[in-house]
């Protein structure tokens, strides 16, 4: 007996016979009640969005196409999703991050060097003058 079932009753329906058998013949190779079979048959087309009467080609080309908009209704959703993410926790840590090393870093010693360069070159400047005022 069907399993959720076993207290409703019976209704008949008037079909062909030759649907009657090979509605049979499913039944058995899904190994399922009749009840069941055509349950599951209704429950799979309203799952899915399908008509029985609708074409779907050699190779299912409609139900493809509805899947590759789902599909691609969805990777829209987390590339949006992932940008968010991105932009309103990644970039602010990482930033806040760097400042912190910053402010732990030493002092830069290309400053120092620097202020050594122009005194160097002030000393230079001042002793080629020199070197010029003598020749005059």
């Amino acid at each position: 007996m069907d399993k959720g079932y076993e207290k409703e009753g019976f209704e008949t329906f008037k079909i062909k016979s030759s649907v009657a058998s090979q509605f049979r013949d499913f039944c058995k190779m899904l190994s399922k009640s009749q009840s069941m079979t055509l349950l599951l048959m209704m429950d799979f087309f309203n799952e899915n969005g399908i008509s029985p009467t609708e074409n779907l080609g050699p190779r299912m080309e409609t139900l493809e196409n509805r899947i590759s908009m789902l599909i691609k209704k969805r990777m829209n959703g987390m590339i949006a999703i992932m940008k968010d993410i991105e932009k309103s926790q990644t970039k602010p840590t990482v930033a806040m991050m760097q400042a912190l090393f910053q402010a732990a870093e030493p002092p830069k010693e290309k400053l120092i060097l620097e202020r050594k360069y122009f005194k160097e070159k002030k000393e230079v400047q001042y002793r080629a003058k020199k070197f010029i005022d003598k020749n005059d």
